[in-house]
């Protein structure tokens, strides 16, 4: 859905804003003391639903609406064209999740409790718990929600969600800037 891709953009923004940087291991780095998700658990949540609105999960699959056609607009293909379709939504699946764990989840870091000389070796792996453990959730959360009405979503996402998104892109250099501690 293309609204939420504004409150996909600025949930990352936030991101970039705390770090003062695009670079991945840059963003990773600035969260080995504390993961993102804590400070900012209001934008992980926006961020969260958003990236269920992009990889068209319920409650926001509307485009695919089994309910009404038999497998939404999949029904006119058939074969590895079918098989294509679907696996490029799950790719989206793994690429949010990975998104996920890399911005709020400290990517492949643990908190310092847990590191040693040995967690070196396990970064790989960290990573991709966290991602599996999204993309659990992903699947978790179509199992469970029902899906919504069109009207319903778009008044979520511009009345709901978009101003909450605008009012922490402000709120966080804010403070930054208040404290003094802007990495910029």
């Amino acid at each position: 859905m293309i609204s939420y891709e504004l409150i996909l953009s600025s949930a990352i923004l936030t991101v970039i804003l705390l770090t003062g940087s695009f670079n991945i291991i840059t963003i990773i780095e600035n969260q080995e003391s504390v993961w993102f998700v804590v400070p900012l658990l209001p934008m992980f949540i926006i961020f969260f639903i958003s990236a269920l609105a992009e990889t068209n999960r319920t409650p926001f699959d509307l485009p695919e609406a089994e309910s009404e056609l038999v497998a939404g607009f999949f029904t006119e293909h058939s074969g590895m064209i079918f098989v294509f379709f679907f696996l490029g939504e799950y790719c989206s699946i793994v690429l949010m999740s990975t998104l996920t764990a890399i911005l709020f989840f400290g990517g492949y870091n643990m908190p310092e409790l847990f590191v040693n000389d040995t967690f070196i070796n396990l970064q790989s792996i960290v990573l991709g718990l966290k991602t599996c453990m999204f993309c659990f959730l992903f699947v978790w959360f179509r199992a469970t929600l029902p899906r919504l009405r069109y009207d319903q979503l778009m008044v979520f996402c511009w009345t709901g969600m978009l101003p909450l998104a605008i009012g922490l892109i402000v709120l966080v250099p804010s403070i930054l800037v208040a404290f003094d501690i802007a990495p910029y």
